[in-house]
């Protein structure tokens, strides 16, 4: 049940970060994706800053703001330089 439960946080974390980002989100296996990497992404960088979250809203808000960052970075990444625009 507990794998379950992740997967299904993962693409609500994915679709809510695509919401925020974009606009819309991407797809229930790229928004599984987008969560499930936010989620490392964004444990590492609160561990890395000594925030501490509880609970389910907590994992939730942590994962959100990884995935956020996810595709932050991966906007960088993408298009040419005359193609890029401001995420935020």
């Amino acid at each position: 049940m507990g794998f379950i439960l992740f997967l299904i946080i993962g693409i609500f974390v994915g679709w809510a970060a695509g919401m925020l980002v974009k606009g819309h989100g991407f797809g229930g296996i790229v928004d599984l994706i987008v969560g499930v990497i936010g989620s490392v992404l964004g444990g590492f960088i609160f561990d890395l800053f000594g925030v501490v979250t509880y609970g389910l809203w907590g994992s939730i808000a942590t994962s959100v703001i990884g995935a956020i960052v996810f595709l932050g970075v991966l906007a960088l990444f993408k298009g040419s330089s005359a193609n890029k625009k401001a995420i935020f």
